[in-house]
């Protein structure tokens, strides 16, 4: 499906990891979201969440896995399938359901009601089965991102590094984890200290949950406004034993 369609199936799995936050009364926790900017997300979280389900009733009657695939077009993924089994874990069931504002009316595509999706502690080996097909099978894809520098380490002085940036720009994840050569690694903690982001290109994988960018290549700075690069500053300056130990007196030559 490329990268475009992750961004939209984690983007169904962001929005039901945001409705989990909070405790529930009487076992039942609602969510409010505002039309204008949490609509798309409501409407791919209704998709993904139906798609779910049948996949499951699929393979939980056929033995097969099949749907999950057809299910990626519709919002279902492996950090889907994670926060589902995190909501059904230790539970007798969760029953899920979507309202539309009545001032709003209803989204294109969506029915004006409908029965709450319902997850039970049996489908969870299905869903776990799942996550890890999603897990294993993702492809990487090329992508340009910039981000904040926010840990750095390698073995000794001189030589390449390992480096994990804050995603800013590019990319619909948190965090990667990225191997520079020396030059490159040299130019991401200069940038970190004069508090700059940097921009690289590579290709997106996913080990286990954490992405890593392979490949990386073209590492270069980002001038940003006053107020990110204040914010970077601050960041630096909470972080700075670690930074000088990770450059080994090495970033300010």
């Amino acid at each position: 499906a490329g990268y475009h369609g992750a961004r939209h199936r984690r983007a169904a799995a962001a929005a039901l990891q945001h409705v989990l936050v909070g405790s529930a009364a009487h076992g039942r926790l609602t969510a409010f979201v505002p039309v204008a900017t949490g609509r798309p997300l409501a409407v791919r979280l209704h998709q993904a969440l139906h798609a779910a389900r049948e996949a499951v009733d699929y393979q939980r009657a056929t033995g097969g896995m099949d749907a999950f695939d057809a299910a990626v077009e519709a919002g279902v993924s492996h950090e889907l399938t994670e926060a589902l089994v995190a909501l059904v874990r230790g539970t007798e069931g969760a029953r899920i359901a979507v309202e539309w504002a009545p001032a709003a009316g209803v989204p294109e595509g969506c029915a004006p009601s409908a029965e709450p999706v319902e997850f039970s502690p049996g489908d969870l080996p299905v869903l776990r089965e799942a996550g890890a097909r999603y897990r294993h099978e993702e492809p990487a894809v090329p992508v340009r991102i910039t981000g904040a520098v926010v840990r750095m380490r390698r073995s000794g002085p001189r030589g390449d590094g390992t480096v994990r940036l804050r995603v800013l720009a590019g990319a619909d994840v948190p965090h990667v984890r990225i191997t520079l050569d020396e030059e490159a690694y040299r130019i991401a903690g200069h940038a970190h200290l004069v508090g700059l982001p940097v921009r690289v290109q590579g290709r997106l994988e996913s080990r286990g949950g954490f992405r890593r960018l392979t490949g990386a290549h073209g590492v270069v700075p980002v001038q940003v406004d006053d107020a990110e690069r204040d914010r970077l500053m601050k960041e630096l300056q909470e972080n700075l034993d670690f930074f000088e130990e990770a450059c080994g007196g090495d970033c300010g030559d």
